[in-house]
């Protein structure tokens, strides 16, 4: 495996990626071989997408299920007429606001698209990436690649290279390390391909950013059944069992499962509040910042240290609310909270 050496801890001060590693990335993926790049919400496991044989590689590396879609991620926003047909109005509006970045649109797809892409369903979901590394692959590569998260099915997305190499070992050709991802959550997903434009998964592109574009109001995400990512019971999980909890069921908790003989661990924001509260040795609080940016971009590396300290139960308190990223924070922590038997592959 060939990979670059970052601070995982400083998006703004990304490493350098050498032309080379770029050529070398695209003749990889040119040849049908999964390569793991960065973007700006989390690293993706990318491959060709016009190359049915290298796309079911990442079914396969991810163990995820067949009709599970992926993502294709395109180099230019009008790229988007290569997958999709009948293009909403809709479509173009929100291209021209939020592209480049996190924003994923499903529309319906074109016939000569092979179904493999799209879990073979009649939609196709697309993408078009901010982040300067993926920028310059799809450019140099000249078609769009599939690239779900590059972690094993419904495990904790990966934010830095590290956490891509921690999943995949030495099995990936190549991982280009492009630094810390910027929001750190995936992409928001809306549905264009039925008449009223829906969230099916939150990001950092919010229902009310939508709204404004669009001028009128996202439909109920429950009233839609589109199959996409993210959309599992439980997802995004690390192995020890997560739990939301609110600081006046703190104490009665942490007492249960001390009791139980089981390491708990905590996620916390409020320091002085929680630590007065939880009175748990250091090792076993996990702080991220109350701001929600930084928050939602350092939420996956703290249920990944959860797992590398050995909890068996990780309690989440007070995670940010009241800002645009709030309901995807909640999104994210819900879905690693939730049941393990719901969870496919």
């Amino acid at each position: 495996m060939a990979s670059l050496e970052s601070n995982p801890a400083s998006p703004e001060s990304p490493p350098i990626v050498s032309d080379e590693i770029i050529a070398r990335g695209a003749q990889l993926l040119a040849a049908g071989e999964l390569v793991a790049i960065p973007t700006e919400t989390v690293y993706g496991l990318a491959a060709d997408a016009t190359n049915p044989m290298a796309v079911r590689k990442i079914f396969a590396a991810k163990g995820r299920p067949a009709d599970h879609p992926l993502i294709v991620h395109i180099a230019y926003p009008d790229e988007i007429d290569r997958w999709g047909t009948e293009i909403p109005p809709a479509a173009w509006d929100l291209a021209a606001a939020f592209w480049p970045g996190p924003l994923t649109m499903i529309v319906r797809r074109r016939s000569n698209v092979d179904s493999v892409v799209a879990g073979g369903l009649d939609t196709i979901a697309v993408r078009c990436p901010s982040h300067p590394v993926a920028q310059r692959l799809l450019r140099e590569l000249g078609r769009g690649v599939a690239a779900p998260s590059a972690n094993k099915f419904g495990h904790v997305s990966p934010t830095t290279a590290a956490h891509v190499l921690a999943e995949f070992g030495d099995t990936l050709p190549l991982v280009i390390d492009g630094g810390a991802c910027e929001v750190g959550l995936e992409s928001t997903i809306v549905d264009l391909s039925q008449s009223t434009p829906t969230i099916l998964r939150p990001g950092a592109i919010s229902q009310t950013d939508l709204e404004l574009v669009l001028g009128l109001a996202i439909g109920d995400p429950h009233a839609n059944s589109t199959p996409c990512s993210g959309r599992l019971a439980s997802h995004y999980a690390p192995n020890c069992i997560v739990e939301i909890v609110t600081e006046e069921e703190l104490t009665s908790k942490l007492a249960s499962l001390d009791a139980s003989g089981r390491r708990v661990g905590l996620l916390a924001t409020e320091e002085g509040s929680v630590r007065a509260l939880a009175a748990l040795p250091a090792d076993r609080i996990v702080w991220l910042p109350s701001d929600a940016k930084l928050y939602a971009r350092g939420l996956y590396g703290a249920l990944r240290a959860a797992d590398e300290r050995g909890f068996d139960h990780f309690l989440v308190v007070s995670p940010p609310l009241g800002h645009p990223l709030s309901a995807a924070i909640l999104d994210r922590l819900q879905k690693a909270a939730g049941p393990r038997d719901s969870r496919r592959g």
